[in-house]
C-alpha cells in the first residue's frame, strides 16, 4: 500500500463527501486506503459514508475525542507507506497526492511534508508555510522556543530570503491542515500526543520528526483547499480551553529542557533527556 488518507470528521457531512470524492479523484493512479475518523457526529456522516462509500473504513468515537486521539485511532489501522492527515473541510486537487508521493520518494530525509493551502476564494494561507498563527509564534518566542526553530519566520517577516509561496523550502511546523508523513517516521517518533486535544497537536509532532534527525518540507507545486469551517469561536469557553491549554501543555513538556536536533558535523552541546515511547 503506497498511500493511506485519514480523514477526521465531526457533523461535516456535506464536506465529507466532497472532501472523499476529491481524493478518489487524486487516488485513481494510487494504491490507497482511506480511513474516516467519526468524532461522535450527530447529523449523517455515517450514513453517508456507508450509502457512498461503503469500501473506505470507518473508525468512530463516541464521544468527541479531540483530533490528536481520533487521528491515533486511525494511524493504527494505517498500512501505507504514506499517510496524509487533513479534516473534512479539505479539497485536494487531482494531481497533488501523486506529486506529494514523488516528492517524498526522491527525499529520502524528509519526514513530513505539507502543501499550498488555499481559502475557496482562492487566497493564499500563509499558515501553509509556517504551520503556526501569529498567537502561537508570539508564544513560542515568549518561552524561549523560538531559538529552536529556526526555519520559521517569527522573527523580520519582511526578510527577502524566507521562504515564499511558491518556494520549496524545509520548515520547522507542519500545517495542521494538511501533514503528510512517512509511516517509518511515525513509527519510530509514535503517534499524537493526546493531551493536545484540538490545537498544537501538529507543532510537537513535526518538532518530533526534527528531533529524530528528519525535514519537513513546504511543497508549493501543488495545491490543497481548506474550507476553514471547523475554528472554534474565538470568544467562547471551549476555544480559550483548549487553545491556551494547549500552549500551557506545550510549555511544561518543553519549557524545563529542551532536546537538540542532532545535525551531521555539529556536535551536540549536551545529551537529549526526551524520549517518544
Amino acid at each position: 500500500m503506497k498511500l493511506s488518507v485519514v480523514v477526521v470528521n465531526h457533523n461535516a457531512c456535506a464536506l465529507l463527501k466532497q472532501a472523499l470524492n476529491s481524493f478518489i479523484i487524486a487516488c485513481k493512479n494510487i494504491d490507497y486506503e482511506i480511513i474516516i475518523a467519526d468524532n461522535a457526529s450527530t447529523d449523517k456522516s455515517l450514513e453517508m459514508v456507508e450509502t457512498n462509500f461503503p469500501d473506505f473504513k470507518v473508525v468512530t468515537n463516541e464521544t468527541y475525542t479531540g483530533i490528536a486521539k481520533a487521528n491515533n485511532k486511525a494511524l493504527q489501522l494505517c498500512t501505507g507507506e504514506y499517510i496524509l492527515l487533513v479534516n473534512a473541510d479539505t479539497i485536494c486537487g487531482k494531481d497533488s497526492l501523486e506529486k506529494m508521493i514523488v516528492f517524498m520518494d526522491e527525499h529520502k530525509d524528509a519526514g513530513g511534508l505539507s502543501v499550498r493551502m488555499l481559502n475557496p476564494q482562492g487566497r493564499f494561507l500563509p499558515e501553509s508555510i509556517h504551520g503556526l498563527n501569529n498567537t502561537w509564534g508570539a508564544f513560542l518566542k515568549f518561552i524561549g522556543f523560538a531559538k529552536f526553530l529556526s526555519k520559521t519566520r517569527l522573527y523580520d517577516r519582511n526578510r527577502k530570503d524566507w521562504v515564499e509561496e511558491f518556494q520549496i523550502s524545509e520548515i520547522d511546523i507542519l500545517s495542521s491542515d494538511c501533514m503528510f508523513i512517512r509511516k517509518s517516521v511515525l513509527n519510530e517518533i509514535g503517534l499524537f500526543d493526546e493531551r493536545f486535544f484540538m490545537y498544537g497537536h501538529n507543532i510537537d509532532l513535526s518538532y518530533r520528526i526534527r528531533v529524530a534527525g528528519f525535514k519537513n518540507y513546504y511543497f508549493p507545486k501543488t495545491y490543497f483547499i481548506n474550507l476553514e469551517s471547523k475554528e472554534l469561536e474565538k470568544l467562547s469557553w471551549s476555544y480559550i480551553k483548549y487553545f491556551y491549554g494547549a500552549m500551557v501543555i506545550f510549555a511544561v513538556k518543553y519549557l524545563i529542557r529542551m532536546p537538540e536536533i542532532r545535525i551531521q558535523g555539529i556536535p551536540q552541546l549536551f545529551h537529549s533527556t526526551y524520549e517518544v515511547k
